[in-house]
């Protein structure tokens, strides 16, 4: 069954490579995929969203969906499966960027992007919600397109992703509440 799977990988990186990358396609795939590159881009505006009151308890969400996502994926999972990247078991696979330094399963830029967007998601309005998901969405991608990651990896990601922006949304929640009861105590 893995070897199954594990050739359905393959074939639908060979595919993108062969079918869908065209070069002029390549500098807007590749910026994307640095966006990803250490939830940097995501840590930064949870850190804006902190500043107004309004928005604070979606940076604080944001910001506990990153930590308990990187927590899951890149300390726990990553280290546990030790997924060999794709560039390094696929000979026809040409890589557009660096070779990256950690593992493969699952995908770190896209559990950061959907932890983040998803917290998001649920606490902000719902057009910059929406707007979050899609960059995301495109983060993800980015990570095929540039023959880093298998698809099962992004998979992967996506939903230890929902789940950590589940979780931070919900912790947050519970401390705002907290917060409130003391103050009013």
């Amino acid at each position: 069954m893995i070897e199954i799977l594990q050739q359905i990988d393959e074939n639908i990186l060979l595919f993108i490579q062969e079918y869908i990358r065209q070069d002029w396609m390549d500098g807007f795939w590749k910026t994307n995929t640095h966006l990803g590159d250490g939830g940097i881009f995501w840590i930064i505006l949870a850190l804006i969203l902190l500043i107004p009151k309004k928005t604070r308890g979606a940076g604080v969400s944001a910001l506990l969906a990153l930590g308990i996502g990187a927590l899951i994926t890149n300390v726990a999972i990553k280290n546990i499966v030790a997924r060999i990247r794709p560039y390094d078991t696929i000979t026809e696979l040409v890589l557009l960027i660096e070779r990256q330094h950690d593992f493969s399963f699952p995908s770190g830029h896209t559990c950061a992007s959907f932890a983040a967007a998803y917290a998001l998601y649920c606490t902000l309005p719902k057009k910059w919600g929406i707007a979050c998901i899609i960059l995301a969405a495109l983060i993800a991608l980015s990570r095929l397109y540039v023959g880093v990651h298998y698809p099962s990896d992004v998979l992967g990601g996506l939903a230890v992703g929902l789940f950590a922006g589940w979780a931070g949304w919900k912790l947050q929640e519970k401390i705002a509440q907290a917060v409130l009861k003391k103050k009013r105590s």
